[in-house]
Parts: structure tokens; sequence; C-alpha cells
């Protein structure tokens, strides 16, 4: 499963929640799972931004070549699950091209879904989106600009609800089927349970 999250620049909400996940898959053995980040508006080229590479740091990522990316059609072309950190810039990514919108959430409504329908697929979330209607926003702020403090609650925010969805659509490499012409592919299932000590560990001593 090929996660692609996005926001405006880049350097902080989006490659906070990348390098988190790719941290997670280190940790839970699943080599299936990866992710990369864009902005619609990146600074192209740049690093993280200071506060948010500690904050990925205290978490148990590493932001090591991270360099950030305008997003491009293609990028969401190769994405399985496409994660926004606003719904503006959700619908943005959905009005990209044909049949995007149907795997393409926020972090916040992706979690929300998970969680309240216990489902385990892309295609799940996105019918039960259909189905479970919500007023209100469902949003991340950007905390570029602000303090350490907003950036270390900011972290802890993606992280809460990160980890739990991809413990809950993290992906198994599907037996190969013989004899009747179907091939080997993925599918989505819940992982073992396992201790999320990317997380526990690295939660910072407030």
């Amino acid at each position: 499963m090929h996660v692609l999250f996005v926001c405006n620049s880049n350097v902080c909400r989006s490659v906070i929640a990348e390098r988190l996940t790719r941290a997670f898959a280190a940790d839970n053995g699943l080599p299936g799972l990866t992710a990369e980040s864009a902005g619609t508006r990146a600074l192209v080229g740049f690093p993280p931004e200071p506060l948010a590479a500690e904050t990925i740091a205290g978490l148990g990522g590493d932001t090591a070549g991270f360099k950030a990316r305008k997003l491009a059609p293609e990028m969401v072309d190769r994405a399985d699950l496409v994660l926004a950190m606003t719904e503006s810039l959700r619908d943005q990514v959905a009005g990209l091209a044909l049949g995007v919108a149907p795997r393409t959430f926020t972090l916040v409504e992706a979690h929300r879904i998970a969680r309240v329908t216990g489902a385990k697929s892309i295609a799940a979330l996105h019918q039960a989106r259909n189905n479970l209607a919500y007023v209100g926003r469902e949003n991340i702020a950007d905390p570029i600009g602000l303090s350490a403090d907003a950036f270390v609650e900011i972290g802890d925010r993606i992280a809460e609800l990160l980890f739990p969805l991809l413990a809950a659509l993290a992906p198994h490499e599907q037996a190969t089927l013989t004899g009747d012409g179907e091939h080997p592919g993925l599918i989505i299932e819940p992982a073992a349970p396992r201790p999320l000590s990317a997380f526990l560990a690295a939660q910072r001593r407030r």
C-alpha cells in the first residue's frame, strides 16, 4: 500500500506523516507499506522545517534525504491512498483526475471512518464515507511560523490519527493463487497486534 500525504509547502505536516509512516512500516515489518509526500505550493528542494524535523525525530522518524516536492498528477496516480491535511487540499487532489476521489481523504476523516466503522480496506473507507455524513471540519492546522510546542502538538496529533489507521489498513502480500488465472496482489487486512513502539517509546516527555 503506497500512501501519498499532501499539504501546502511539504516541509511540515505532510513530511511528518510520511516519515512516521516509514518508521511504522519498519517497526512493524511491513516492507509493502510505502509513503511519499508533496505540497500544492511546495518549497521545492527545501529540507523539513527545523521544528518539523525535531518533531519527526522525537516521534521515532528520520528526515534523512528529504527534499520538498510539488504535487504532480503522477504521484496521485501511483498512490493507493491519498491523505490530505485539510478538506480544501483533499478536494484539490480529488479534482486532478477521474477516479481519484474514492481513494482521497483527509487524515482526520480516514481515521474517523476506520474507527467508527471498523473499515479494513480503502474501498470500505470510501463506501462508509458515503453513508457516514459528518458535519464539521476535519483539518490539521499548519504549524509553520508557530512555536516548538505547536509543532509537538501537531506531530502528536498526526501520530495519534495515523498509526491506528495504518494498523487497520496494513497490507499483506496475497498468496499466489494457481489454476484459476488470478495473479498475486495486495489484500488489506488488520496487522497482527503489535506494540506501536515507534510511537509509544518516543512520546515526548512533558
